[in-house]
């Protein structure tokens, strides 16, 4: 399948009382993706299944984000997250997402689920010039390592000069 990587600039969206639902393998290959996901997306399950995650990656969304999210849920934390994501078509849509590790009976994480809900409009403004600025060092850079590897520390430095975790600063933006 052959992906269209223009965008349009339009926005989607879904209602309040909708929760958009998918859950990866450990690699963050799609195993599930709700009716909700592929209609906001605008895949099939077919299109959706066995694919990368990022399949919905916008090019808005700063990798140290992402990064992060990785790190966190990798070693068994829950994340929380204000995402955009690319439709598709090249609309877009944003999410309040919360990620969280599956465990087996021996305590090993063996997949993810990701929950996300209709984001808060005023958070949102809050949170679009802190991704439009690591976006700007991520844009110096050629490959997403560089990028990520770039952005993080401000991301980090960022929160520090707020006085705030990362999870602080999301549930700030919440209240």
């Amino acid at each position: 399948m052959a992906r269209d990587w223009s965008l349009t600039g339009n926005e989607r969206f879904f209602d309040h009382d909708e929760i958009i639902v998918s859950k990866t393998d450990t690699k963050g290959r799609i195993t599930y993706a709700n009716e909700v996901f592929q209609r906001v997306a605008l895949y099939t399950e077919e299109e959706l299944l066995g694919k990368s995650h990022n399949i919905v990656r916008h090019p808005d969304m700063p990798r140290c984000v992402f990064k992060f999210l990785w790190d966190r849920i990798s070693t068994g934390h829950e994340v929380f997250a204000y995402v955009v994501n690319r439709c598709k078509n090249g609309d877009y849509y944003w999410v309040f997402a919360h990620v969280t590790p599956t465990y087996n009976e021996h305590g090993r994480i063996v997949s993810y689920h990701s929950s996300r809900r209709v984001p808060d409009a005023g958070a949102l403004e809050q949170i679009k010039p802190l991704y439009r600025e690591l976006l700007d060092i991520e844009q110096r850079y050629r490959t997403p390592r560089e990028q990520w590897e770039a952005s993080l520390p401000a991301l980090v430095g960022k929160l520090e000069s707020l006085g705030l975790s990362y999870d602080e600063l999301i549930f700030t933006l919440c209240a």
